[in-house]
């Protein structure tokens, strides 16, 4: 069974104690939305490890002298980038079936050695027809009986 890591399973102190924060701390990032934990039953906080990571990432952040504000646009503009990279990767996999795809139905036809009608692909030629390298002797008939 694979680990999820969005599957919120910490109580708030838990989560504070792996994310070395106070649990108030993690209230006031709540409400700020620089981590959103799910809600069980009763509005009890419950934090994924997913959550964690971002909490010491922004204490890290917060360590290096950036704002709670700066770092909520760092993480905005993170999830946007991530965004569209996924957008990006969607797209060249589209660009690359209907490729594909034209390819498939941009066929030309011929006529192949044998004079029967081939499919080719676009830019290719069919295989010319061989010719014969047989010598023939030509042998023209006497005319009978004309005059001679």
């Amino acid at each position: 069974m694979a680990l999820d890591f969005t599957q919120p399973v910490f109580v708030i102190s838990v989560a504070a104690e792996l994310a070395d924060m106070h649990p108030q701390t993690l209230r006031q990032y709540d409400r700020m939305g620089l981590v959103t934990p799910s809600r069980a039953s009763g509005r009890a906080r419950r934090y994924s490890q997913l959550d964690v990571e971002k909490l010491r990432q922004i204490q890290e952040l917060s360590q290096e002298g950036v704002s709670l504000e700066g770092i909520k646009r760092i993480m905005q503009l993170e999830n946007q980038v991530r965004a569209l990279q996924s957008r990006v990767t969607e797209l060249s996999e589209e660009l690359d079936r209907e490729r594909e795809s034209r390819r498939e139905s941009s066929k030309i036809f011929a006529a192949g050695a044998s004079g029967d009608v081939v499919r080719m692909s676009r830019g290719t030629r069919p295989t010319p027809r061989k010719v014969s390298q047989a010598l023939m002797l030509y042998r023209p008939a006497k005319a009978h009986g004309a005059g001679g």
